[in-house]
């Protein structure tokens, strides 16, 4: 497993961008501090239509060149030649984050991160189409890896959408200024429970439209997302269980017996996945892991009537289910870079035929059960990993917020997901500018670029 199976799944600080509040900033302050009753937590805001944060090539941009074949001296090149002309170490020192990260230097890439937000909480993605009529996202994330946050600029670099990244760091209150937009995405996938009160407060007081409710985090949860789907008869949801070193050092039975799934708590993309065949395994991969907690999954043996199994990637989008890859292997643990698509013509037949007929097969098939999974799963925009059950179920394996929707694949070989792909960026464009459309009955247009900077307050934000 590779950081770009994911995917495809320090230097000195810069200056601080700051800007003054303008004289209409405490009567603003006074109007909305009736709407809280704590006024220990009220925090006045800037939000500035001038403020240009520090331009960064970003997650999706790096990937992808990646991804196309080009190794860590290139990508460190393109980074050099990128920033020797803006000038910023803070956002230098951003896109050596990721580049680490794609060298599978985590810890490297985590110290390039931390000394960037020492100086600078907020970048822009450069690059993306910005025709006028642009529309203006606000990100907010969480300091982290490269599966912690939603990767949007995945989707906005394909569509007439400015990406702005605000990081909350913890113990550390929102930056004085901040860059005025029409929409907020709560981009954080991963968090702590002191981190998503600060997440649902914010999120409660946010003055204008917002994205993803970051309440419904903990639901994804393996082994809380596996309870919660368990009594719907649409879905196969095997049962999970945490459990603790000691508990299988112990001997301590799954419950559900075996073969089982093992992986350690908090890991991404098969990363120490493994399938227990019997009591006497659980000792030979603690051999192996250093990790101290694990989940532990029942076992769905989901091959076809042809042996193979199939893994499908849904993005749900406003609530509209979209087929971004379906991957064919004859291993039960099935990720797109090693099933073979690439070598193989007949499954890259089998999953265009599978993208063209989504909408009246099999997202027909199991309508029920999306309906289902979105009563307990109330996000704008998330993915699922899934299957089929030999007797027609839905199989989830997962829910997700920042599981990567791309477009990265060589056309030559995948000419089918170009327009398949182009309609799951179409439909969050379609997505931000409804949400925008419906607040503007509310609180008026939204000043555009160069506009007129409004003072708002941000209440409700502890910062821890």
């Amino acid at each position: 497993m590779t950081v770009l199976d994911r995917y495809r799944g320090g230097f000195s600080s810069g200056d601080e961008i700051t800007a003054p509040m303008d004289a209409g900033s405490a009567e603003t302050a006074m109007t909305m501090r009736g709407r809280y009753s704590d006024d220990s937590l009220l925090s006045p805001r800037f939000l500035s239509s001038s403020m240009t944060p520090p331009c960064v090539l970003g997650t999706a941009d790096l990937t992808t060149f990646a991804y196309q074949g080009n190794g860590p001296d290139q990508i460190l090149r393109r980074i050099t030649d990128y920033h020797d002309a803006q000038g910023h170490k803070a956002a230098r020192c951003y896109d050596m984050a990721v580049a680490c990260q794609l060298d599978f230097r985590r810890a490297d890439g985590l110290q390039n991160l931390n000394a960037a937000l020492q100086s600078c909480e907020v970048f822009r993605i450069a690059g993306g189409d910005t025709r006028p009529g642009v529309l203006r996202l606000l990100a907010l994330m969480a300091p982290g890896d490269l599966m912690t946050n939603t990767p949007l600029d995945f989707l906005t670099n394909h569509l007439n959408v400015r990406l702005d990244l605000l990081y909350l760091v913890p113990d550390r209150p929102l930056p004085a200024t901040i860059p005025d937009h029409d929409i907020a995405f709560f981009a954080v996938g991963e968090t702590t429970p002191e981190s998503l009160a600060r997440l649902n407060r914010l999120f409660a007081a946010w003055p204008g439209p917002v994205l993803n409710n970051p309440r419904f985090l903990p639901a994804m949860q393996r082994d809380t997302l596996s309870r919660s789907l368990s009594g719907i008869p649409e879905i196969r949801s095997p049962a999970v269980v945490s459990v603790t070193r000691r508990d299988l050092e112990s001997g301590a039975a799954p419950g559900f017996g075996y073969p089982c799934l093992i992986r350690p708590l908090g890991s991404h993309a098969g990363a120490g996945l493994a399938r227990l065949e019997n009591e006497d395994d659980p000792g030979e991969y603690l051999r192996s892991s250093s990790a101290r907690a694990f989940y532990l999954t029942e076992f769905e043996d989901y091959r076809g009537a042809d042996g193979l199994y199939r893994k499908y990637r849904i993005a749900f989008v406003g609530g509209k289910p979209f087929l971004c890859h379906m991957a064919v292997s004859e291993h039960w643990m099935v990720h797109y870079l090693n099933a073979g698509m690439t070598e193989s013509a007949s499954k890259r037949d089998q999953e265009a035929a599978a993208m063209a007929g989504f909408d009246s097969g099999f997202g027909q098939r199991h309508a029920a059960a999306f309906a289902a999974l979105h009563e307990r799963l109330g996000f704008d925009v998330y993915s699922i990993d899934c299957g089929e059950t030999r007797d027609g179920r839905l199989l989830m394996f997962e829910a997700d917020t920042a599981a990567i929707i791309h477009l990265m694949d060589p056309p030559d070989l995948f000419p089918y997901k170009q327009p398949q792909m182009r309609r799951v960026f179409d439909a969050f464009g379609d997505l931000l500018r409804r949400q925008v459309r419906g607040n503007d009955d509310d609180r008026g247009p939204v000043p555009g670029p160069g506009g007129i900077a409004r003072t708002v307050l941000f209440a409700a934000d502890t910062h821890r």
